[in-house]
């Protein structure tokens, strides 16, 4: 019993270790106005999130921003870098019993979301908007830190770490889909323990340069920096004095649930 203890004991401690590396980013942009400054190709208000705010959850899960909008639902057509800052799981050979389980992980979560169309029903229960701030996000990313912690250690359909709400004409939202997440160094073969390969492509954020702590987020130059950068090397981060990220946040999947073609219920 005593070593069945210290063992849970040293659980809870790896999982707060964690958090606490989360929290040791610096608050770059917290409190930023994200209006006006020179954002060379980049038009006002899409000042990329930086990893230096995330927060437990949202380090392991998000790719909530308009530099991170890489599929079909989240494109804006100004992507060109976004292939240099991604990389997918490889799709495995289709099988009908890799279908059938995708096809019940869909199920459970169209039940599991009903309760959420509501984007307030969303908030009371927890899950709070990622940067609603940036205005131009076509679908905003709603996330449940405790969710996202959770997924690091275990899935569980009915619990995904981000809602997906598309902006609706009249200032409120609309529930298209989800996210899943897994930690960083989750391999191949457990993720498609949780979601199958042969379906699903989960995708992970590498290789990013973020500017030099102190800089001014507002006037630095994104079209080098962030998840659209053309930085993606070390060595060119260090020779512009930025900071080098190999990887941020954990593998994630989306999923649309209530799609009619098949084929972009898990797009990608």
């Amino acid at each position: 019993m005593k070593r069945l203890t210290l063992a849970l004991t040293a659980a809870v401690a790896l999982a707060l270790s964690i958090s606490l590396a989360s929290f040791s980013f610096a608050d770059d942009m917290k409190g930023m106005d994200m209006s006006g400054g020179k954002m060379g190709a980049q038009t006002a208000a899409t000042v990329p999130p930086d990893p230096a705010n995330m927060k437990e959850g949202e380090m392991e899960a998000m790719s909530g921003g308009p530099e991170m909008d890489h599929d079909m639902h989240m494109g804006n057509g100004a992507m060109k870098n976004m292939s240099l800052h991604m990389t997918y799981t490889t799709l495995r050979p289709e099988n009908a019993g890799d279908k059938t389980r995708a096809a019940s992980i869909v199920t459970d979560l169209q039940r599991a979301l009903s309760k959420y169309q509501d984007y307030h029903a969303a908030e009371a229960a927890g899950f709070k908007p990622f940067h609603p701030e940036i205005k131009n996000q076509q679908v905003v990313h709603f996330t449940k830190n405790w969710y996202g912690l959770k997924a690091a250690f275990t899935f569980n359909p009915d619990e995904p770490t981000s809602l997906l709400y598309q902006r609706t004409s009249d200032g409120g939202y609309k529930l298209i889909g989800a996210m899943y997440t897994d930690r960083k160094n989750a391999t191949e073969d457990q993720l498609n323990e949780r979601v199958p390969l042969s379906v699903a492509r989960w995708h992970r954020h590498i290789n990013l340069c973020f500017p030099a702590r102190g800089t001014d987020m507002k006037t630095a130059d994104w079209t080098k920096f962030g998840f659209n950068g053309s930085i993606a090397t070390k060595a060119d981060c260090d020779a512009v004095n930025g900071r080098f990220y190999p990887q941020v946040f954990g593998w994630m999947v989306h999923v649309y649930p209530w799609e009619q073609n098949a084929k972009l219920v898990w797009a990608h």
